[in-house]
């Protein structure tokens, strides 16, 4: 009997009915999940839960995860990232349908400096490019797609929750540094297929410039805030560093021993993201002991549900990995005779129609193990496994019904939720499931070494 795969099953079915159903938060489903796995394993079960829990306590990733959710809050107090989005308006305000390209880009930089969360994503970059969309032409139906499916970047772009957990599951198999390069590219190829939507749009529903954009926003803009873009060297530093021709320089100049390759860069990154804008924007730091703690204090909730949320998430995954989940999956895909591309096609439709009602951490959450275990057990490349689960999961913020992004971009723009949902699955859904389809095939080119 497969019983860490009937585990696995309780494990999501818990998981979704208390998110979903009644409604409380992934903190506390997860908590529910965890446990509803431990009677599978019997008298042992006692031993199994300390176990599990005690090695999840030593998770890299565990860590790493708590760096960046303070990254996300630092930049976002600061005022970093408002000061980047005041930068491509004014840059882009005068293009053609100037505020969707302005929604791609900044949806795009939110996932890549600001965590990994598609409903802040579209309320953030949508709360100035809503109104935006509307009041020069754009359809509100238009502009609430538009908005919900850039969202998707959010989880699409490193670093993400998403992806640390990827890390976690994948173990020795990939390197973090392989991941987030790999991932890196993917969400390129994701940015390319939004821009070309956008231009689309413009093209088919007409939309005109706006004749009274003022041209100075943009100087205006840089004139303040060109000291923002810094903060991007946090992520460029540590990854030319470790990765490329920079880094394979230093390594053969033999003056770095093994140094290089001790340099994690889902440690790294936030630490230098949140140095860089401490130094770009101190004027908006307090200067009394009281401010810091006000300011500490305000980044308290920001740590408990996704904590909560990542620690029983591996310490659910070390229950299934004990109770023999990898056998399990190897025992029914060994007996599978199909193409490697129609089970690849298959994880992804699961991955998808979980994201619908979760969000992409609590997805991978529920499924990412299982559906890395079916890929790599068919021959599929591991790295490519993992950059294609994270693709599949990024349609979160465009899966209709309960995707929490189409509803802040309604009530961002004023349209019907229901205009959006045949919209957005053809436009985002569809295409970035194939996308993923194809890079784990091999199709598409992601960078592997």
């Amino acid at each position: 009997m497969p019983t860490a795969l009937i585990a696995l099953a309780v494990f999501i079915t818990v998981i979704v009915v208390w998110n979903v159903v009644v409604k409380r938060n992934m903190g506390e489903a997860m908590i529910l999940g965890f446990l509803s796995t431990l009677p599978f394993a019997g008298l042992d079960a006692p031993a199994v839960a300390v176990e599990s829990m005690v090695d999840a306590t030593e998770s890299e990733v565990l860590y790493a995860a708590a760096g960046f959710v303070f990254m996300t809050y630092f930049v976002e107090r600061v005022g970093v990232i408002d000061k980047l989005v005041s930068i491509l308006s004014g840059a882009l305000g005068r293009v053609r349908g100037g505020p969707a390209f302005v929604d791609v880009v900044a949806s795009g930089l939110m996932g890549a400096l600001a965590g990994g969360s598609n409903t802040g994503n579209a309320a953030a970059s949508g709360s100035i490019t809503g109104p935006w969309m509307v009041r020069s032409g754009w359809k509100q139906s238009r502009a609430a797609t538009v908005i919900a499916g850039n969202a998707g970047l959010g989880a699409a772009v490193p670093p993400s929750a998403s992806m640390i957990i990827m890390i976690g599951f994948a173990g020795t198999m990939v390197t973090t540094s392989q991941v987030y390069v790999a991932l890196l590219v993917a969400g390129l190829y994701q940015v390319l297929w939004r821009v070309a939507l956008t231009l689309w749009f413009v093209r088919r529903d007409g939309v005109h410039r706006e004749a009274d954009h003022d041209s100075n926003t943009l100087r205006a803009a840089l004139a303040t805030g060109w000291p923002s873009t810094l903060i991007i060297l946090g992520a460029l530093i540590p990854i030319f560093l470790t990765v490329g021709p920079l880094s394979d320089a230093l390594v053969a100049s033999g003056n770095y021993g093994e140094s290089l390759d001790e340099i994690s860069l889902i440690v790294w990154i936030p630490v230098l993201i949140i140095a860089i804008s401490a130094i770009v924007a101190w004027r908006e730091l307090p200067r009394t002991l009281r401010g810091w703690a006000e300011f500490m204090a305000g980044s308290v909730p920001h740590f408990f549900t996704i904590g909560v949320l990542l620690y029983f998430a591996i310490s659910a995954s070390e229950v299934l990995d004990r109770l023999g989940l990898a056998e399990d999956v190897d025992s029914i895909v060994s007996g599978l005779d199909i193409p490697v591309w129609l089970l690849v096609t298959l994880v992804g439709a699961l991955v998808v129609l979980v994201a619908g009602p979760l969000s992409s951490t609590a997805t991978l959450s529920a499924v990412g193990q299982v559906s890395l275990v079916t890929l790599v057990g068919a021959g599929v490349n591991p790295l490519l496994a993992v950059i294609a689960l994270l693709i599949f999961a990024s349609t979160e913020g465009a899966s209709p019904p309960a995707s929490g992004s189409i509803f802040v971009a309604c009530g961002i723009t004023g349209a019907k939720p229901e205009s959006t949902f045949v919209p957005l699955i053809i436009y985002y859904v569809l295409p970035i499931t194939a996308l993923g389809v194809l890079v784990a095939l091999g199709i598409i080119p992601i960078p592997i070494t």
